[in-house]
């Protein structure tokens, strides 16, 4: 059997593109360069550059604030995790409650309707000052008082909302058509749903949900609000005693660096999904 071999033709097309290609990285590296010099000239040689340089960008203030703003953004981190594994549980829960057609449980459809409405419309920050201030008001017995599980409860009541509707447009992108198969084989309501639709929704909203939870990661700073010594506080406390702003850069740059690589991966999966569907 004969070997493959590349024609002259494809063999200069390939050239070609690779010609086209070092001279476009070539072009976007340098204009790129010229933008940031360009930028760097221009705020360094502002007339309030000096005073800016020493209120946010003292390098002894970072110094002497990063361990503690590093220690609070572990709690970030902490809270982000426990409240996506909620957050997921609790929208496919109302995703799948709000799908429902049998007349018998139009109660349970109306309550799922009612609390994406009302926690979609409530500003988040206001969902942590109810939540992290009404509930330890009640004073019911088994109420939580710890403030960091208060955000928790917070961020999973606001967050689930918009993710339910995430798994609810990918439910009902998986096409009828696959609902019937599964129906003609035999499978009823609960199977079809486990074994054929939610595979096919959740593959296609994986994208929409890393987006989502780029955003929760940075709003784990609102519960600096009602008090936890997270990552925001921890600055806030510093630059109370300093009267200088730089430990609010140092907790910025711990969140770009945790943010920036979840965004990087929800284009990647995004870009997967478009070769995917030929797109």
């Amino acid at each position: 059997m004969s070997e493959w071999v590349k024609s002259e033709r494809q063999r200069e097309r390939e050239r070609v593109r690779r010609s086209r290609a070092r001279r476009s990285a070539s072009i976007a590296t340098a204009s790129t360069v010229v933008f940031i010099v360009l930028v760097v000239w221009g705020v360094t040689g502002s007339p309030g550059w000096p005073r800016v340089r020493e209120t946010f960008f003292n390098g002894e203030q970072f110094v002497k604030a990063l361990p503690d703003v590093l220690s609070g953004f572990v709690l970030n981190i902490k809270i982000f995790l426990i409240a996506e594994v909620l957050i997921l549980v609790v929208g496919l829960l109302v995703a799948l409650a709000r799908g429902i057609k049998t007349p018998a449980f139009f109660p349970i459809r109306a309550l799922a309707t009612l609390y994406t409405d009302v926690f979609r419309g409530v500003p988040t920050i206001l969902v942590i000052y109810l939540i992290g201030f009404g509930l330890p008001a009640l004073r019911l017995q088994g109420i939580p008082s710890d403030l960091a599980t208060l955000g928790i409860i917070a961020l999973t009541l606001s967050y689930g909302a918009y993710v339910a509707e995430v798994f609810r447009s990918g439910i009902e992108s998986v096409h009828p058509s696959q609902v019937a198969a599964a129906r003609s084989l035999g499978l009823g309501h609960v199977k079809t749903m486990r074994f054929v639709v939610l595979p096919q929704a959740t593959r296609r909203v994986v994208p929409p949900l890393l987006n989502d939870f780029v955003s929760l990661q940075k709003d784990t700073a609102l519960v600096a609000t009602i008090g936890p010594l997270e990552a925001l506080r921890q600055a806030q406390i510093h630059a109370a005693s300093t009267f200088n702003y730089t430990p609010y850069l140092a907790a910025a740059l711990l969140f770009i660096l945790l943010t920036i690589p979840m965004a990087r991966l929800t284009d990647h999966l995004a870009d997967r999904t478009r070769r995917r569907r030929g797109a």
